[in-house]
């Protein structure tokens, strides 16, 4: 067995071979993975959608062949929409939940297929069909107002720790699930993600969609946003919501203070990335 798909709602992701490490990220539905090394129950994977690292439990995944794994890479990147939708098995009528985000690989006429089971979806996506999908568009403008209308849709959902889920999630989670509902792959964690797109040299210069990115007092990249335009923010920090933000950092009202430290402003839409 070298690779493997997660047809579960959510895999967790883990630092070292056990249930008691760190949850580092989360494979939700429909992503695949390549199986880099085993160690008793646990197997380290290497994630086909972003190249992230980790080990999880082999009773959670579900095997897949070199040629079927391939096959899913080439597959038309459908995504879900809504928050919490239902998936059903269509050789045995089974139904189960799996949350915004989730990877629907090839979905067309209502159907994808992975292996040899076909999967039934009628819910919204993006991509090639799907009840309410949306067109694709390359125009920047348009981009970045869907970008942040999904943004908004995670508001209120709460701070996680190596999160991808509108159940929780982390700063860095939720900025890579929003740009993947709309097909643009980022890097999973704040670290990665400012070496992609280009530079924006001042906030006053900031577009709507573009990223801002804030260090600790070691210089460390430890946060990252979406910027609504030049003066606000939708971030995860204890949940997702809006601030305000100047070239200072993030200001919080609730808590009269500045929360973050701007370091700088990458422009990810319309760019070609890393």
């Amino acid at each position: 067995m070298e690779y493997g798909i997660c047809l579960n709602s959510i895999i967790p992701v883990r630092s070292e071979p056990s249930h008691t490490s760190t949850m580092v990220t989360q494979i939700l539905f429909g992503e695949h993975f390549r199986i880099t090394e085993q160690h008793h129950d646990w197997l380290r994977v290497k994630l086909a959608y972003d190249h992230y690292e980790g080990w999880v439990d082999t009773i959670q995944l579900t095997p897949v062949s070199e040629a079927e794994s391939h096959r899913l890479d080439q597959a038309d990147p459908v995504v879900s929409t809504g928050l919490v939708q239902l998936v059903q098995r269509e050789s045995s009528g089974e139904t189960f939940p799996i949350v915004l985000g989730s990877s629907l690989p090839g979905l067309n006429n209502n159907r994808f297929i992975v292996g040899n089971d076909t999967f039934l979806y009628d819910g919204p996506a993006t991509g090639v069909v799907a009840g309410e999908a949306l067109p694709a568009t390359t125009d920047p403008t348009v981009l970045s107002a869907r970008i942040i209308e999904d943004a908004r849709r995670y508001l209120f959902a709460p701070y996680l720790w190596g999160g991808r889920s509108p159940f929780g999630l982390d700063c860095s989670g939720f900025i890579q699930m929003v740009f993947k509902i709309n097909h643009i792959k980022l890097l999973r964690d704040a670290g990665q993600q400012i070496e992609q797109g280009t530079l924006v040299p001042w906030l006053a210069e900031a577009v709507p969609g573009d990223l801002a990115f804030f260090d600790n007092k070691l210089g460390a990249i430890t946060h990252v946003g979406l910027l609504i335009d030049s003066r606000h923010i939708i971030h995860c920090s204890g949940n997702v919501h809006i601030d305000t933000v100047d070239h200072e950092g993030i200001f919080n009202q609730d808590q009269n203070r500045y929360t973050h430290h701007l370091r700088l402003i990458r422009r990810l839409i319309g760019t070609e990335l890393k």
